[in-house]
This record gives structure tokens, C-alpha cells and sequence, in this order.
């Protein structure tokens, strides 16, 4: 089990060590099926022991925040359409 303050080690390919300073991947979380998949793959991840479950709870909170933000943007858009409809 991994101490608080250390890092884990990140690997790509099986056995292949990706260096410390290399940054994560971008991750396309603009739409609620993008950032779906991405929690599905979190909690995946903490099932298969990948992350730690605290670290994987940090993430869902994280990404259930993105996805509260994007369903205001998107009512919020829908309304202001609406409005401009109106005479």
C-alpha cells in the first residue's frame, strides 16, 4: 500500500516506465458520456487495485462536479435559447 507523499509509478505499455515529468494523457470531458467513461474507468481502475480507493473517491467527486457544471451550462444555453424566442 502506497504512504501518503509518495508517487506511483506510472507504466504505459506492460513493463515500459513512463518518466516522472511526463504529463497524464488529456482526457476529453467535454460531454456527459465522455466524463461517464472516464468515472467508469476510475472505478475500474480502484476495482482492479490500479489507484487507491481514496484516490479514486477524490476523482469521482471531481468528475461528478464536471458533470454538475456541464448540465448547468447545457439548461442554462436551452433557456437563454428559449428566451430569445419569445417576442
Amino acid at each position: 500500500m502506497m504512504q501518503r507523499g509518495e508517487k506511483q509509478n506510472q507504466s504505459g505499455a506492460e513493463g515500459e516506465l513512463i518518466p516522472a515529468n511526463t504529463p497524464p494523457p488529456k482526457i476529453n470531458l467535454q460531454n456527459a458520456a465522455a466524463i461517464r467513461r472516464e468515472l467508469a474507468a476510475v472505478y475500474r481502475d480502484a476495482r482492479a487495485g490500479k489507484i487507491e480507493t481514496q484516490d479514486a473517491t477524490r476523482l469521482g467527486y471531481l468528475l461528478n462536479l464536471l458533470g454538475q457544471a456541464l448540465e448547468r451550462e447545457v439548461l442554462e444555453n436551452r433557456l437563454e435559447a428559449l428566451e430569445a424566442q419569445q417576442p
